[in-house]
């Protein structure tokens, strides 16, 4: 394993006994270090697929992460790279069972779609979370009436009870944040999400309240991009960055569409999507004047049909 950066975890071990280690994280590491030990011994993809009775693309997913590996698959793979080390082989097969097993998200696979399955996987893993939203308030900032009223938008034909465990799933994601070894969220949210009432103007006071509890943890910072700044350094669209202490998980970009979302993880395009972030982090409101800005807002509740002055 590649050298580790101070205060990064050092070793398989370490990662293992890591609190942000989940199931996601691991099976990345996992596949970062097959690939590395294939490539040391100059191997080619199609001959790994043929050692565990697979195509070279198994071999891919299983390298990038996408799949859970078999550990029958992992010792077959070990051997043939050389790895006759007694404890490497166990520290190596350790992480392949850990890196299988199934994460809290899983009793939520109901409503829960693979593509997304994946960020909250990553979630659970980073250190540091940052993200820039236009239309919404983040959804690890979302009270639960506010994230129905979004949920219901963006899934028009599902039915209450679906809604609902929507809701239940995104509530749990959140818990993250309030964990002793929770990552640190930095939000930046466009004024024009903020003064969009869904979920009517009492859903609306509560979600600013909300904010302006959740900006006094230690671990979250929520700075707002007001309207008089006119244009601004972004790509037009949400964009949340995925950093960890782990060094065989490079940064990742997510973004999300209505039906899938990408992940990026090439060097230069983080690098850009990074760049953007920090322009638009410098542009924004500083976080102190949050809760200000915050207390500006008035959602007063529509007159009662009818009704006239008293």
């Amino acid at each position: 394993m590649a050298s580790a950066e101070p205060g990064r975890a050092s070793s398989v071990t370490d990662l293992l006994s890591h609190a942000r280690g989940g199931p996601t994280a691991l099976r990345i590491v996992l596949g970062t270090q097959l690939r590395r030990l294939r490539e040391d011994r100059g191997i080619r993809p199609e001959e790994a697929g043929r050692a565990i009775r697979a195509s070279h693309a198994k071999i891919s997913r299983l390298e990038l992460g996408r799949v859970a590996a078999k550990e029958r698959d992992v010792a077959d793979l070990l051997t043939l790279y050389g790895v006759v080390d007694a404890p490497r082989r166990a520290e190596l097969l350790e992480l392949t069972r850990q890196a299988g097993s199934p994460g809290w998200w899983q009793k939520y696979s109901d409503v829960l779609p693979n593509w997304f399955e994946t960020l909250i996987g990553l979630e659970e893993a980073a250190s540091v979370i940052r993200t820039y939203e236009v239309q919404f308030i983040p959804g690890l900032l979302q009270t639960p009436d506010y994230a129905r009223a979004c949920i219901a938008l963006g899934h028009p034909r599902e039915t209450p009870r679906q809604i609902n465990r929507r809701v239940e799933l995104r509530l749990e994601r959140q818990q993250l944040l309030r964990r002793r070894c929770g990552p640190k969220l930095w939000a930046v949210v466009d004024e024009a999400a903020l003064h969009r009432p869904l979920g009517g103007a009492a859903a609306m006071r509560a979600q600013i309240e909300h904010l302006r509890e959740l900006a006094e943890l230690p671990n979250v910072t929520i700075q707002i991009a007001p309207f008089h700044l006119g244009g601004l350094a972004t790509a037009g669209a949400p964009v949340t960055i995925l950093r960890f202490m782990e060094p065989d998980l490079p940064d990742i970009v997510y973004l999300e569409q209505l039906n899938s979302a990408l992940y990026l993880d090439k060097r230069d395009d983080v690098e850009d999507y990074m760049a953007v972030m920090d322009s638009l982090c410098a542009s924004a409101e500083p976080d102190s004047r949050t809760p200000e800005f915050l207390s500006r807002l008035s959602f007063p509740d529509p007159p009662v049909p009818g009704a006239g002055p008293a």
